[in-house]
């Protein structure tokens, strides 16, 4: 199974420290669609920068080809809400500590 990655970025930049209820809603959203893809052993790992300024979350994971990558990337709420611009590329881990690889 190959691996993807897709980086997500604030559509809103001011949405990192004052985020509408939609936001916060979607964002929510996003977090919970996060855990089931982990659950269903598609997500390896996701996290986010913590500056206020400039940051950005990653999302790393399997799929079997672009097509299916970019429906897990497509189907994030807060994506498909617009709560976030994303962007999908090809990943590999190289290195990592045991149980990521």
């Amino acid at each position: 199974m190959a691996q993807w990655l897709y980086r997500i970025v604030p559509a809103r930049p001011e949405m990192v420290v004052e985020a509408t209820a939609e936001e916060q809603e979607l964002v929510g959203a996003h977090f919970e669609y996060l855990v089931d893809l982990r659950d269903r052993g598609i997500l390896i790992l996701a996290g986010r920068t913590q500056e206020a300024e400039g940051t950005f979350g990653v999302s790393i994971f399997e799929a079997v080809d672009e097509a299916a990558a970019r429906a897990v990337m497509q189907a994030d709420p807060a994506v498909a809400g617009g709560v976030f611009s994303a962007s999908l590329h090809p990943y590999r881990i190289a290195v990592a500590r045991d149980g990521l690889e």
